[in-house]
């Protein structure tokens, strides 16, 4: 196997990485920042379901990316990763949560403006208006859930220590799903731009079968880990403690409703049986799991009152969710000019 397509795969790792350090916040920063989880543990589970979503949910959104941008030669999606992974980590190390698909995009918008193709508008905006989707739906779903859960807790005669564990148990249950629900999601983030160079080949395990670009995700989805496990702790404190201080309660719920949003940009299942039946659908994108969750945070601030919420921060957050596209897109356009003509790297082909 080519020795070459590890050494530029690595800006895909670096990226997953950078992923897993982002955007553990927004699967356990809340159960963290509320004490109802010990960080070890959440780390353990979001990395192994982050695995498991990965592999087996991760094709659907990674096609959106290929139609946004057909990165067509190794180079060049070595450094539409790279530029990408370079934005989310300077941003992280700032302690803000912000999107690692806006710096995709805005990646590999730049590697289309050097190599001289069209980006498709059409497929851009699609991606574009999730960005304002995605938090809006993830409030509204919040703000549901929060109004049924008042309800049954108003009705039912549940002892306080009981309601404690069974809220443990939640925070726990609804990680898992929302470490999946990002794994399958934003795996097209990290290793989306390498699947047409892949060099990997099926294999059969026995029990289980992958075809390459499972292999491909499956790495991915371990670089993603250890992402969470070395260098998550600062923004779930961002998340978990600064914008909004959250009951366990409220960070189940803020939990769940980030969850269900991602899943749903993923699903390739949902899609077909919403289509199929004259429904309408979400489109399969990358989503942001950072502007879902505070989506989730502000729309029961919003509840609440809205004094609650440390607008402060938010408006700190917002400004990195404007920056983050345009940043990654200037690094890698000048990324790519170095590499060409520095390095006498073919980043693109006709």
């Amino acid at each position: 196997m080519d020795i070459a397509f590890f050494i530029f795969l690595s800006s895909g790792l670096f990226l997953g990485w950078s992923l897993g350090a982002n955007d553990a916040a927004n699967i356990f920063g809340t159960a963290v920042g509320t004490r109802m989880v010990k960080f070890r543990t959440a780390a353990v589970i979001a990395s192994f379901f982050i695995i498991l979503g990965a592999v087996y949910a991760g094709a659907g959104a990674s096609k959106t990316l290929g139609d946004l941008g057909n990165v067509n030669a190794i180079a060049g999606a070595f450094m539409v990763a790279f530029s990408a992974a370079l934005t989310v980590y300077w941003m992280v190390g700032s302690g803000i949560p912000v999107s690692t698909s806006q710096a995709i995009v805005g990646a590999i918008v730049g590697w289309n403006l050097y190599s001289g193709k069209t980006t498709d508008i059409g497929v851009l905006s699609k991606i574009v208006s999730t960005w304002a989707i995605c938090p809006a739906l993830s409030g509204v779903i919040a703000i549901f859930l929060y109004y049924i859960i008042k309800i049954v807790l108003k009705h039912s005669k549940i002892h306080l220590v009981r309601q404690d564990c069974y809220t443990r148990i939640g925070l726990i249950l609804a990680g898992a799903f929302g470490a999946y629900a990002l794994g399958a999601n934003n795996i097209a983030n990290v290793m989306g731009v390498f699947v047409d160079s892949s060099p990997f080949r099926p294999v059969d395990m026995g029990l289980f079968k992958l075809n390459g670009t499972q292999i491909l995700f499956l790495i991915g989805g371990i670089s993603i880990s250890v992402g969470v496990f070395t260098y998550s702790q600062k923004v779930i404190n961002t998340v978990g403690n600064n914008l909004m201080s959250m009951s366990p309660l409220v960070a189940w719920i803020v939990v769940v409703s980030q969850s269900l949003v991602l899943f749903l940009f993923a699903s390739q299942g949902l899609q077909h049986f919403l289509t199929s039946n004259g429904l309408p659908s979400l489109p399969l994108v990358p989503v942001s799991s950072s502007q879902a969750v505070i989506g989730a945070v502000i729309g029961i601030g919003i509840m609440k009152g809205g004094t609650c919420v440390r607008w402060s921060t938010l408006g700190r957050i917002a400004l990195g969710w404007i920056t983050t596209p345009v940043i990654a897109s200037v690094i890698c356009f000048i990324s790519l000019f170095f590499l060409e003509n520095v390095f006498n790297q073919t980043v693109f082909l006709p």
